[in-house]
């Protein structure tokens, strides 16, 4: 019997601040170039740096493509390396967005958990991303930043009993070009899923919305 079709979305962010071309965006698109394997429909979108509507698109991609993975990826100015973040915080966020927006709770969810860890072992992901000898290093991180790209990480987690995953990126060319970031998340993405069915058995979803 031929095994259903699975739902996979990738996010990128659009310019903010000094990133006028946002890598994560940049690189997102390579991705969409090289595509996933066979039987995995892969959905990318571009998320405006806006807590608002973060607030208002995450839960709707969840409900339109009910994927089987989606993955966030962020531009980190300070990253050197390709990292894997393990989780999102729900307190924090002083950070005004793209409309100078900031929540006045200071919080993703209201009465929600600190921190919701992904169910992906990104140390896992990491090992095995890093033996298949690629041009890029990749890194593990569980302080995504306390600001957009955390604040989207948390309410995907909280959406999706956490089957999310954040990945930052450093900027173009700091070292790596678009081609090296594309491909480096196509095996960042197939070893997720790859360690995602393989504990399919084990998710046990107490999260009822």
């Amino acid at each position: 019997m031929e095994k259903p079709r699975r739902a996979v979305v990738v996010t990128g962010f659009g310019p903010f601040g000094e990133h006028a071309v946002n890598a994560s965006w940049i690189a997102v698109q390579e991705l969409e170039k090289l595509g996933l394997r066979d039987g995995v429909d892969l959905h990318v979108y571009e998320v405006p740096v806006e807590y608002q509507t973060v607030q208002r698109l995450i839960p709707a991609l969840w409900k339109k493509h009910s994927p089987q993975l989606v993955v966030h990826v962020g531009v980190s100015g300070m990253a050197t390396t390709v990292t894997l973040e393990k989780c999102g915080h729900n307190v924090g966020y002083k950070g005004l967005d793209n409309c100078r927006f900031c929540p006045g709770s200071q919080c993703c969810v209201e009465g929600g958990p600190e921190c919701i860890d992904s169910i992906i072992d990104m140390d896992v992901v990491c090992r095995r991303v890093s033996a298949l000898g690629l041009d890029v290093t990749v890194t593990i991180s569980k302080d995504a930043g306390r600001y957009l790209c955390d604040f989207t990480y948390y309410t995907s987690l909280y959406q999706s009993c956490g089957r999310s995953a954040f990945v930052h990126v450093p900027p173009l060319g700091k070292p790596y070009s678009a081609e090296q970031l594309g491909r480096a998340l196509q095996a960042i993405i197939e070893e997720m899923l790859d360690v995602l069915e393989h504990s399919e058995a084990k998710i046990n979803c107490q999260h009822e919305h």
